[in-house]
């Protein structure tokens, strides 16, 4: 029961703040709106016993994507103040667009033949995905580290100032 109520708490807060990224005007709330998803959809991962999922959600994204977005948000000058002339452009469309994905997924979840199994003991997660990434997968994941490198060592030179003369 206390699992039931815990777990539509963090999804009601997930749900919540994704709304908050989306409708919010401000770019700061935003981000931190989208803080508040992604550690929802971490917790969300561990009611799943993804346990190295949603610990890596928390490392990558909101220690790593999440701390590089404010970032470049505090270092852009006057993003604070930017004047948009028309705000009401595509509100209808997407309203139509969120309403018509609602009734898609609320017809799809109340007519699904949902299947229960006794739960059991989970298994650990992190050895099969350890075994993998130094098995099979070693190439594609350290050629995903070189890439993730460059793309740092870019951003790092393209946001450098030189002084100029």
């Amino acid at each position: 029961m206390i699992y039931a109520a815990l777990f539509y708490l963090i999804a009601g807060l997930t749900v919540f703040c994704a709304l908050g990224v989306a409708l919010s005007r401000n770019v700061v709330y935003s981000a931190f709106f989208l803080m508040g998803a992604l550690l929802g959809a971490a917790g969300l991962y561990g009611f799943l016993l993804a346990d190295f999922v949603a610990v890596v959600q928390i490392l990558v994204y909101v220690g790593g994507i999440l701390v590089l977005t404010l970032f470049a948000i505090m270092l852009t000058h006057q993003i604070a103040e930017v004047e948009v002339s028309n705000r009401s452009v595509g509100r209808l469309p997407a309203a139509i667009l969120v309403i018509v994905t609602g009734v898609g997924m609320g017809l799809a979840i109340f007519r699904a033949p949902w299947h229960t199994a006794p739960s059991g003991e989970p298994p650990p997660t992190t050895y099969g995905i350890g075994e993998a990434f130094l098995g099979p997968y070693l190439l594609p994941f350290e050629l995903a580290s070189v890439v993730l490198l460059t793309a740092l060592i870019g951003a790092i030179v393209l946001s450098r100032r030189e002084l100029r003369d």
